[in-house]
């Protein structure tokens, strides 16, 4: 009898302690919950494929992103603003998040061209930089995260228009080979990035590209073939919805297959993907701290102010963000309804 009690008293304990556990992690995620990232994500939808997947994946994760919209910039490939906000709605509809998401259109030339505009009622980019601005000064508590996946335009306009936001927001820019010369997304508006240098109440974080280097968000693909094994069928259904090369589609995932197949490439980056699932796990990069960051409009130097901190990301864990981005894609449904 007393051994049967002493093992029932300890069946009963470490019932209580599992008990306390799973009521601590439940009270852990729902602290996340409440404590959601407030974020708005800046995108040139239209250049190629991966903005189309960072968008994907925000929208599937809103139980941990509080999203207040995604604004658009038009960089050289993807044809006119239109056309890149038009691909943005493709993928939200494709989502199943129609009329739920403000997708709102922005610049289209560069920083130079229109910050002396700004005073004037319908200056290039007015929709999306008024709106950020606008997150920006209503956001409580922890800042607004601003994710620009594109040329960084909008934002810059934002802070140039009203500096006020600077100790409000952080940024989380994707773009440039830091500490090399060149990049896509940097090299389609130069002269936005020095501003934001020189913001010394600014959070600012860089994720590197870095191409063909092992470094950078460069390295983070995927083949055409494990998309085409992976992503077939994944995500919600919904009303048909027109691709960009024409076809119908009824979820994401078969849209992703389809982005892949005509990029005619059998391998290619999700870069702009990684800026979003860094937001949720840091630990899946090194984090490098820079004082006296300064940009000449070719070159990145140390001749700026150096008491300033600029964050760069680099050393991304290929494996982990791969294995992040498809539970999320193979969970979406779930996560919609």
């Amino acid at each position: 009898m007393k051994r049967a009690n002493i093992l029932f008293t300890v069946s009963l304990t470490l019932t209580c302690l599992v008990a306390a556990c799973v009521t601590g992690a439940q009270k852990k995620d729902e602290m996340i919950r409440e404590k959601k990232i407030k974020v708005i994500l800046d995108t040139d939808a239209n250049n190629e494929l991966d903005d189309q997947h960072a968008i994907a994946y925000m929208l599937f994760n809103r139980d941990f992103f509080d999203i207040k919209g995604i604004t658009v910039n038009e960089t050289r490939n993807g044809g006119s603003i239109e056309k890149h906000v038009e691909e943005a709605r493709r993928v939200v509809n494709l989502c199943g998040f129609m009329d739920k998401i403000r997708v709102i259109p922005g610049a289209s030339g560069n920083y130079t061209e229109i910050r002396d505009s700004l005073d004037e009622p319908d200056y290039d980019g007015h929709e999306a930089v008024e709106f950020i601005i606008d997150e920006a000064r209503q956001a409580e508590g922890d800042k607004l995260v601003l994710v620009p996946i594109g040329k960084l335009t909008n934002i810059a306009l934002a802070l140039e228009k009203a500096p006020d936001i600077a100790r409000k927001v952080k940024v989380i820019w994707l773009g440039s080979n830091w500490p090399d010369e060149g990049e896509y997304n940097l090299e389609n508006d130069t002269s936005a990035l020095a501003p934001l240098l020189m913001m010394d109440e600014l959070e600012f974080e860089i994720l590197t590209v870095r191409y063909g280097k092992a470094s950078g968000t460069w390295a983070v693909s995927l083949s055409v073939e494990e998309v085409r094994r992976t992503m077939k069928g994944l995500g919600p259904r919904v009303e048909p919805v027109e691709g960009r090369h024409g076809g119908s589609f009824d979820c994401f995932g078969d849209y992703s297959v389809e982005l892949y197949d005509k990029i005619g490439d059998e391998i290619r980056p999700i870069y702009d993907v990684c800026t979003l699932v860094l937001l949720k796990y840091p630990e899946f990069a090194d984090k490098v701290a820079v004082k006296g960051v300064s940009f000449d409009g070719t070159s990145w130097q140390q001749t700026g102010l150096q008491d300033r901190t600029i964050i760069f990301l680099e050393n991304f864990n290929k494996e982990k963000i791969i294995e992040e981005f498809f539970s999320t894609m193979k969970n979406s449904k779930k996560l919609h309804d």
